[in-house]
């Protein structure tokens, strides 16, 4: 069954819907056409919507317009806005009757991974998630090697505090390795993260 959607949403769904097959049959993967993790995520997103898996979605960010120029009738043009309020993660939505809430991040580095790239903000929402029931998590992409790890919330909380402590202030890749789970792009799924929710969390 086809899912209907006004404008952009019905026609992002659609496009999924036709090219599914596409997905890891050339020798050029989509995983691998310099897609940025946002990008992949929000297409796979978009397999799990039209195909009744799961409903996920970016968050959208709070901005404040404040300054509009109309150059032409038929468009408008911002010239200045800004945040109402510190945004909080990436991702939330529901999966098997569970709140799922997470954060993706992705670096160039080639040893670890900064934790300079969360806020406090973030670091705490997380917190509520997991104290409220829901299951958190980040997705962190080490872009020079392709590598996508998936990494409970717990566990990034426990190397904030470590940093908080007078630690190391970054995520080793090789930490990433020990207490994070490769995420292996498949077909016709790009990023299958939801794999590692049925594997490491009681749903």
């Amino acid at each position: 069954m086809t899912i209907m959607y006004p404008n952009r949403r019905n026609n992002e769904v659609q496009r999924v819907q036709k090219n599914s097959e596409t997905y890891g049959k050339s020798s050029n993967t989509y995983s691998n056409r310099g897609m940025s993790l946002e990008d992949d995520l929000n297409a796979t997103n978009t397999y799990y919507l039209a195909n009744n898996i799961a409903n996920i979605h970016k968050k959208p960010t709070p901005v404040q317009i404040v300054k509009v120029d109309y150059p032409k009738r038929s468009a408008a043009v911002i010239r200045e806005a800004y945040f109402k309020q510190p945004s909080t993660t990436d991702y939330n939505g529901i999966y098997k009757g569970k709140y799922i809430d997470f954060e993706a991040k992705e670096t160039n580095n080639k040893t670890s991974f900064p934790l300079q790239n969360f806020h406090l903000h973030q670091i705490v929402h997380m917190e509520n998630v997991i104290n409220h029931g829901g299951i958190s998590f980040v997705i962190l992409k080490f872009s020079l090697y392709n590598e996508i790890y998936f990494m409970k919330a717990t566990d990034i909380l426990t190397f904030w505090k470590r940093q908080s402590d007078g630690g190391r202030k970054s995520i080793s890749r090789e930490e990433c390795k020990e207490y994070g789970t490769l995420i292996k792009p498949s077909y016709p799924i790009i990023v299958p993260y939801l794999k590692c929710i049925d594997e490491l969390f009681v749903i």
